[in-house]
Formats: C-alpha cells, structure tokens, sequence
C-alpha cells in the first residue's frame, strides 16, 4: 500500500530547523529499508509531505510507526496526516522503486 503523510509544522521555523537533521536521519532510515520513496518540504515551508510503501496487511499500524518515529512528531513539532493512496496511473512506476 502507498500512502501520503502531510507534516504541518506547530512550531516557528527556527525551532524546527534545530531538530531538522534528526527529522532527515529518520528519512534516511525510511529510504534504506525501503518505505520512503519520496519527500520534501512545501514551499513555502509550512511542513513538507511524504510518500511511503508500506505492507497491504497492517498498514494502519506500520503507518502510526512511520509517525511515531519522527522526532518531529516526537518533540510535538508537527502535525501529520497519514492518507492511505491507490495510485492509478502511474503505479508500475512507483512499483519499480
């Protein structure tokens, strides 16, 4: 299953800039193993987005993992909004990465 997290910060900028490097070592473990596929902020930087593959089976709870373990969402930082995706066109792509 895909899925889309939208991050909307609660913090002033410069209090999230101080814990970003820890928020992107979580990325960079998310990439590694396979459940990130892609992120980024918005512009302008009011939270970013996510786009992750997790199991079909329990992806509700691997989905709250994903969450939970971000020292954003952690520190009370952020707000997310964990949306179950079914991409259509496009899929074979994402299937590929």
């Amino acid at each position: 299953m895909y899925s889309l997290i939208l991050i909307r910060y609660r913090a002033p900028l410069d209090v999230i800039e101080a814990h970003t490097e820890a928020h992107r070592g979580w990325l960079r473990e998310l990439k590694a193993r396979g459940t990130l596929l892609a992120s980024g902020p918005f512009v302008p930087r009011t939270g970013g987005a996510l786009l992750v593959r997790v199991p079909d089976e329990g992806a509700a709870a691997a989905l709250d993992a994903v969450r939970d373990g971000d020292p954003f969402f952690r520190l009370g930082l952020a707000n997310y909004e964990l949306l179950a995706w079914n991409p259509v066109l496009g899929r074979e792509g994402l299937d590929t990465l």
